[in-house]
């Protein structure tokens, strides 16, 4: 655990040492952010509630949208990505340590500095805006951060085999895009579920996606309660386990593909 810890540690004064990129990171995910909110708020005037949101709960799954967004931001994902199109991911094969566990490690490590960051901009964004609804008792509160603490893992999960798949190909830019399109989409991140044709709806409730920003902002929001919140969390988890295998097959096969100055 010792070496994990470390990783956990060298990723975070990483993140301090780039620090420009990672703020310039941020704050283009800040300026969708506000992008976001004008659009939602024109298309909220004259309407007191769509699709059971009201315009307070809007912001709100607004501001956490962007927050889960935050965590496991680009800056993270590019590193384990890096490590494949550069083929310095060799030299992980050479130490005593899980390729994967590492990965998950670093990530934790870069989140935390993600998170601080995040609490910062959303804190600003909320003194600017009205209505903001949080969770009203501490039993919502606590299945909200566990939630939330557990799209994190289905979120590095889904992250995790897309940068795998950088094993097949000479950049990672393209499967980056089309990741980011289809989990924004059916996540939720661009759109609510609730807003859905119920086909695409209940499509997208099978999915693994939903869990990393429907799930907890509907708990957070009090419109998921009780045995449906720990329903939707136990998805969560049975994702995060059924990627976390899949990631464990998908690298003993992908590490054959392995090209290193044509050898």
């Amino acid at each position: 655990m010792k070496k994990y810890v470390s990783l956990a540690l060298c990723s975070m004064q990483n993140t301090l040492a780039y620090r420009l990129s990672f703020i310039l990171n941020f704050v283009a995910n800040f300026i969708g952010l506000i992008a976001m909110y004008c659009l939602w708020q024109a298309i909220y005037t004259g309407r007191a509630e769509l699709s059971g949101f009201t315009w307070g709960q809007m912001q709100s799954y607004l501001l956490i949208t962007f927050f889960v967004n935050s965590m496991l931001s680009y800056y993270s994902e590019s590193s384990i990505t890096n490590k494949i199109i550069d083929g310095s991911v060799m030299m992980d094969l050479l130490r005593p340590i899980q390729f994967q566990k590492a990965r998950l490690a670093e990530s934790l490590g870069s989140c935390v500095l993600e998170g601080l960051l995040s609490c910062l901009l959303i804190g600003l964004a909320a003194v600017f805006t009205l209505g903001i609804q949080l969770p009203n008792d501490a039993a919502t509160l606590l299945l909200f951060l566990f939630s939330m603490a557990s799209s994190i893992l289905v979120k590095f999960g889904i992250v995790y085999l897309s940068a795998l798949l950088c094993f097949w190909t000479t950049s990672g830019f393209g499967i980056y895009w089309a990741r980011t399109s289809i989990t924004n989409l059916l996540s939720g991140a661009l759109v609510p579920l609730a807003f859905f044709p119920s086909w695409l709806q209940s499509t997208a409730m099978l999915l693994p996606f939903q869990g990393i920003v429907n799930t907890p902002v509907t708990i957070g929001l009090g419109m998921t309660e009780g045995i449906e919140a720990l329903r939707l969390i136990g998805i969560q988890w049975v994702w995060i386990v059924l990627l976390w295998l899949l990631g464990k097959w998908m690298w003993s096969g992908a590490v054959r593909q392995i090209t290193i100055h044509g050898g």
